[in-house]
């Protein structure tokens, strides 16, 4: 059609152009770029309740408490009756950092996992549709009969959390549920070590023949520890995992004690480095280590001040992009720190998600270069096989801006993506 007058063409429709196709909300391997997340799906209940609670139902306080499933719905529905809970939010480590990936890159990610088949207005199932962005595609997921997991934290009038866990379902996971044609073309794949506590379960088996595929079509594999105990009580099969498997791990300063026994987290991320090609630590108000490996020919110097700590001008080459070991031909370790951003908010409401929101932009950041490598195969940044689009330090930066957001509000998942520009992500505010 046309329209009288003189217009500027761009406000022209295209009317010899083909429609463009509906946008689809379900991955489409061939086209699409996507990370992949295999999770217990679980929702984190949070209540306030009164010691005389935690008595009537035998549960200690201050603890993580495993309950089996009747008691825990008995419980819940209390908490329900009496007004108790302030929040419903979507939890699981994975499931946070699918979401969060699809916020920033407002892009697909797919989630891998259980839900349940017939969700009721206020269930479990209903509160972790709710939390979880619509870019997440969950067609994949295996229904089942019962509720999926509901963790709930009971925090009594002296500030003291108690947890209690209710598995339900979640660990039903099925080795037939994992699609090939999904995880052959994923950017990544991102899971983490608690499957590998559930001894017997359907979901270890899931979470071995999602590696395995991973593996057999190059897909990079990227692990979350988890918690400090859950390294302690299962270090030996962790390790065996990480050595067989995995491409990067991501941890906390406690978890990282925990896998390497070193405490000092640099020197515990160099160690990590034995057994993997790069290594995400978390240190609280220290801020975040980012290592791995670069090869030699294409190291690049830094611009920023020299840090030295257990290691001697560790950040030196901290401008370099991360690479597979096996694919340096003189493979050099890499790197790079960097301090929380603004200093870290005034208040913290809640670090629940803060590794989390971090992971999720070195997703960000994998799944960029997956995209760049296929849309523009000769490109100069592609003329080595490396692990990411960025350097080191600008990893750095991006991953401590998400975990600021993170902190800076009292639910561990992004309700929205970062500011298009904004000064202190400029090189002016670094120099300042």
């Amino acid at each position: 059609m046309k329209f009288p007058g003189r217009r500027k063409l761009k406000h022209y429709f295209p009317v010899s152009s083909p429609k463009p196709q509906l946008p689809s909300f379900e991955v489409r391997p061939e086209l699409d770029t996507y990370v992949v997340g295999l999770d217990q799906t679980i929702v984190d209940v949070v209540a306030n309740v009164s010691d005389e609670f935690l008595e009537k139902y035998g549960i200690g306080k201050g603890l993580s408490n495993l309950v089996e499933h009747g008691k825990a719905d008995q419980i819940y529905q209390e908490l329900v009756q009496s007004a108790a809970i302030s929040d419903h939010f979507a939890g699981g480590t994975i499931g946070n950092t699918i979401h969060n990936y699809s916020v920033l890159a407002d892009d697909k990610s797919v989630l891998l996992g259980v839900m349940s088949a017939n969700i009721a207005l206020g269930s479990p199932a209903y509160h972790y549709l709710c939390h979880t962005s619509s870019k997440v595609d969950m067609n994949h997921l295996q229904g089942v009969a019962g509720d999926i997991g509901r963790g709930i934290t009971m925090i009594t009038p002296d500030g003291e959390r108690t947890f209690v866990i209710d598995p339900g379902a979640m660990d039903e996971l099925s080795a037939d549920a994992i699609p090939e044609d999904i995880i052959a073309k994923a950017a990544a794949l991102v899971l983490s070590a608690y499957p590998l506590r559930a001894s017997g379960q359907p979901i270890q088996q899931a979470m071995l023949r999602t590696l395995e595929l991973a593996k057999r079509h190059g897909v990079p594999v990227v692990m979350s520890l988890g918690t400090k105990h859950l390294v302690e009580e299962h270090r030996e099969l962790i390790l065996q995992t990480v050595t067989e498997y995995v491409d990067m791990l991501a941890m906390n300063e406690l978890e990282a004690a925990a896998l390497t026994g070193i405490t000092d987290p640099l020197l515990a991320a160099e160690a990590a480095l034995e057994l993997t090609d790069m290594v995400l630590v978390t240190a609280g108000p220290e801020g975040l280590y980012l290592c791995g490996y670069t090869d030699a020919s294409v190291k690049r110097e830094t611009t920023n001040p020299i840090k030295s700590g257990a290691l001697p001008d560790y950040n030196e080459f901290e401008f370099s992009r991360p690479m597979q070991k096996k694919h340096c031909a003189e493979p050099l370790k890499v790197y790079s720190h960097i301090d929380p951003y603004l200093g870290g908010p005034e208040r913290i409401k809640n670090t629940n998600g803060a590794g989390d929101g971090a992971l999720a932009a070195i997703l960000h950041d994998i799944a960029a270069n997956h995209f760049h490598r296929h849309a523009l195969p000769l490109s100069s940044k592609h003329e080595q096989n490396c692990l990411a689009y960025s350097s080191f330090a600008q990893i750095c930066k991006y991953a401590n801006r998400v975990s600021y957001a993170i902190l800076n509000q009292s639910a561990p998942r992004l309700s929205r993506g970062l500011p298009e520009k904004e000064d202190s992500l400029e090189e002016a505010y670094w120099e300042r």
